[in-house]
């Protein structure tokens, strides 16, 4: 028995209360106290007394020693080792039930006003879900601004419409495939600005659709990160247009 652990003993002994689960030796591999001591020591031990006495420094390295995450304090007060997983295998992939050219074959915008890379859910007839990936490449930046990149809040607006387009257009609400239009915008708010390197994830949810005139009523939001960064309500109209 090591003499910091007998000078303990000794102390608790004096104190007239026993020390419950103290360990017979120390841990060669650290050469300190393992955490179960102190997590079952007796309620009934005065603190005073069992730490008077008691090399203060390795307890001291042992319990506040700021910890890796990846390392933890099993139940039975000894610590645990957990592998900890790369930050780039953390970040699940979105799935794809669009791809671009699906979304092609849908709607009539091209470059450099096509604004949906990828549809990632999709209910017909009721919501969509669109990604854009916000590139320093694309060509709005040059000018929005040249210090401060900063996607257009209209062209935040038009990625969301044209996500409203995905769902207006489908056979499943009788919507035609012809070009679509802005009948009107509603409550638009924009909560945090949008960067180059981000990831515009836009919900549009079809609310009323009136077939005889082609107007679609539809409320969507755009998020990064999962925080709101604009939300409305859009009126869409579908039609022929023309020249």
């Amino acid at each position: 028995m090591s003499s910091a652990i007998r000078i303990g003993v000794e102390a608790s002994a004096m104190a007239g209360s026993p020390l419950c689960h103290l360990p017979a030796h120390r841990p060669k591999s650290t050469g300190l106290l393992p955490l179960s001591s102190l997590c079952h020591r007796s309620k009934n031990t005065p603190s005073r007394l069992f730490f008077s006495k008691l090399d203060s420094k390795p307890i001291a390295r042992g319990i506040c020693r700021p910890m890796s995450p990846a390392v933890r304090c099993a139940a039975d007060g000894s610590l645990k080792v957990e592998e900890e997983v790369p930050i780039e295998m953390r970040i699940p992939p979105f799935p794809t039930v669009m791809d671009i050219n699906k979304i092609r074959e849908i709607l009539p915008h091209r470059f450099p006003f096509l604004l949906v890379d990828r549809v990632i859910e999709y209910q017909p007839g009721v919501t969509a879900v669109g990604i854009k990936n916000v590139t320093i490449n694309d060509n709005f930046f040059p000018g929005h601004f040249p210090e401060r990149p900063i996607m257009p809040g209209v062209l935040m607006v038009e990625a969301m419409a044209q996500v409203g387009g995905l769902v207006m257009l489908q056979p499943e609400i009788g919507g035609s495939r012809d070009n679509f239009f802005f009948a009107g915008i509603d409550k638009v708010r924009f909560r945090k600005p949008v960067i180059a390197g981000d990831t515009l994830v836009m919900r549009m949810t079809l609310v009323k659709f009136n077939k005889g005139f082609g107007i679609a009523k539809m409320e969507g939001k755009a998020y990064v990160g999962g925080e709101v960064v604009c939300e409305g309500e859009f009126l869409l109209a579908s039609g022929s247009g023309t020249k």
